[in-house]
């Protein structure tokens, strides 16, 4: 056997490995056998939401302790088969489970208190969502209590992240991005690429690490704290890149909650195309949909055309389709711009074209297996029969168990996260976050007003 020969397959045998052994893969397994098994229980006229249980909704303590009693051992039942599950992936990639289990125990149990207080029927006039309320949460501890060294070990932001986008890929079918129709595609695309390279260049004409500045330019034009995460494992991001990204995300999600809602209404916007323009300006999923049904009540308290399923379903079609289904485009995309043009040029060696592929965030691979098998599940089914019955069955399940996902990553980043950390910095990522937002905010009133507002104020919801 040549020395040639015994390299191939060396390299084989390493990728062989790696599908074993790494985090990005396992997410992938995970994640994609997730779907598969709720499709098989679709599949047989059943569901798995019994493991999938989430907090209902509820105005008193009394009802959520009356559901906490009901649902008890299922959310017992939950905990367990994720530390089998995730023990068995931290153990293949390196981790001791003594140390794992214990710690996730404690991430899971905060996650609950968090994920039921975001149950409550005031949730979104407050800003109470599970992953933001776990987020500032977790920054609180952190930063306010030393906590032991132990507790680090549950703390897997990247994999928790990874597997509740794969997650997202199968609550977003391509045959949903159909019928969200050729307008809301394009607008979502148009402020995506106009947002992103904004942020980017302005952030490099500062002098900003052209690392920090794609995770900024991520962060404000997808999905806020998942894009920047996912981009800075795809560029290889330095470890205090990804929490200045996801503080400005923060922060400007708020602020727009309050502001969109009232400019809408001050405006008389209809409806529909309020809810796209806060679709194209908001930075995290939660917060928009909150600003969204906020604006849809305010329209229809005033007597402003449109009504709040209009405005919800508006925003829905340009934030969470139609931008989100960016993550995986600009993860692969800034991957390959690392590896060819970013890496070769910093250092002396030539980067093997090989490291394309190491490098290639596998995550990405399972979000779109995942979109491409719902999207052959729910074949032939109408947009009204999704909504009635493949939705309820077999999506919102799994949804549910995206937000336990993002929100134990959320929780995570928070509790790994510290301000001094944030205020070393400096300006120079406010500066050019900042000017992103405007170009995002301008624009997207320019797309959802005066180009599309026909389309927006006539969009029908069924």
């Amino acid at each position: 056997m040549t020395t040639t020969d015994t390299e191939t397959t060396a390299t084989r045998s390493s990728a062989w490995k790696e599908l074993w052994s790494k985090e990005d893969w396992w997410a992938v397994w995970l994640g994609l056998g997730i779907v598969a098994l709720a499709y098989i229980f679709y599949l047989s006229g059943s569901s798995i939401s019994w493991i999938a249980v989430s907090p209902a909704k509820w105005s008193t303590l009394s009802q959520l302790t009356g559901q906490f009693a009901k649902n008890g051992i299922k959310y017992l039942a939950l905990l367990v088969v994720l530390l089998i599950l995730f023990t068995i992936v931290v153990s293949r990639i390196g981790q001791k489970p003594k140390d794992f289990i214990p710690a996730f125990t404690f991430v899971f149990v905060i996650s609950t208190i968090v994920y039921s207080l975001g149950s409550w029927e005031q949730a979104s006039k407050y800003t109470l969502e599970p992953p933001l309320v776990a987020l500032g949460l977790g920054l609180l501890i952190s930063n306010l209590i030393k906590l032991p060294r132990w507790l680090d070990a549950g703390f897997r932001v990247e994999f928790y992240i990874k597997l509740g986008i794969i997650l997202l890929g199968a609550t977003l079918p391509f045959t949903l991005i159909l019928w969200a129709g050729p307008v809301a595609i394009l607008q979502a695309s148009i402020v995506s690429l106009a947002t992103f390279l904004t942020i980017f260049f302005v952030g490099r004409k500062l002098g900003l690490d052209r690392r920090l500045a794609a995770v900024l330019g991520a962060g404000g034009a997808v999905c806020g704290v998942s894009a920047s995460i996912a981009i800075a494992g795809s560029v290889r991001a330095k470890k205090e890149h990804p929490p200045v990204a996801i503080s400005l995300v923060v922060i400007y999600a708020i602020i727009m909650i309050f502001v969109l809602p009232v400019v809408c209404r001050l405006l008389q916007l209809p409806a529909g195309i309020g809810g796209a323009w806060i679709g194209t300006s908001e930075f995290a999923d939660a917060a928009g949909l909150a600003a969204a049904q906020s604006y849809g009540g305010l329209a229809g308290s005033h007597g402003i055309a449109g009504s709040a399923d209009q405005a919800v379903a508006a925003y829905t079609l340009i934030k969470v389709i139609g931008r989100d289904i960016w993550i995986g485009i600009w993860a692969f995309a800034l991957a390959l711009i690392s590896v060819t043009y970013w890496e070769p040029s910093e250092t002396t060696s030539k980067v093997q074209v090989g490291q394309i592929w190491t490098r290639f965030p596998k995550f990405v691979i399972g979000f779109l297996v995942a979109s491409i098998l719902t999207s052959i599940i729910i074949h032939g089914n109408t947009l009204a029969e999704y909504n009635k019955v493949v939705k309820p069955a077999l999506i919102t399940p799994i949804t549910a168990l995206r937000t336990w996902a993002f929100t134990f990553s959320f929780f995570s980043i928070g509790l790994t996260t510290r301000f001094r950390e944030l205020a070393s910095a400096g300006s120079k990522p406010v500066i050019a976050f900042t000017v992103g937002v405007i170009v995002n905010v301008v624009l997207g009133y320019v797309l959802s007003v005066l180009v599309f507002g026909h389309y927006w104020s006539t969009i029908v919801t069924h």
